[in-house]
């Protein structure tokens, strides 16, 4: 490498020019890497319902067909096809929104046409809470909220994940390497 000011060749690594001692900048390679820890989607608990009505959906229209009544072939197609709507509904809602965790920051994404992305870096992450209503308790699902230090309503809201506990342990975690 040589220096940027007298031209003079600088030995490998070192700072300054040992000529004119003008400051050698080198381009030095980026000592921390970003990677995933964790990437979180809702529960499908959540859409149990949807799933729900539309199996009795499917059974209303095996229910139909098996009557051989004239006129309900129509009726059990269309029950069928209202079936696999609120399923496909409920897949497509679920991918809606997740969330990732990296060594370096908290990413939400919401939105299916039109999409938003919210970040939180680790370092500023000033609460983790966990919250679990008696149904979430019964499914294995909570609510997770992270609150940043850089405002006082920044926050992101995980609902209905399985596992909070663990989730919030790694976002600790991630968060105690961060800061090292």
């Amino acid at each position: 490498m040589r220096c940027p000011q007298c031209g003079f060749e600088v030995a490998a690594g070192a700072a300054f020019c040992s000529r004119c001692g003008t400051r050698v900048f080198s381009a030095r390679p980026e000592s921390r890497h970003e990677f995933a820890l964790s990437r979180i989607m809702t529960s499908w608990w959540t859409y149990a319902g949807s799933f729900t009505a539309a199996a009795m959906l499917v059974g209303l229209a095996i229910a139909a067909l098996a009557s051989r009544q004239q006129g309900a072939r129509p009726i059990a197609i269309g029950l069928f096809a209202l079936a696999v709507l609120i399923t496909l509904v409920a897949m497509v809602s679920r991918r809606n929104t997740n969330w990732s965790i990296t060594s370096e920051r908290l990413i939400e994404r919401r939105g299916f046409l039109s999409q938003a992305r919210r970040e939180v870096e680790l370092a500023d992450i000033r609460s983790v809470e966990v919250t679990r209503s008696f149904s979430q308790r019964l499914c294995g699902l909570g609510t997770i909220v992270v609150s940043s230090a850089a405002s006082a309503d920044y926050l992101i809201r995980m609902q209905n994940v399985s596992n909070p506990d663990a989730i919030a342990e790694t976002i600790r975690k991630a968060r105690l390497k961060r800061l090292a």
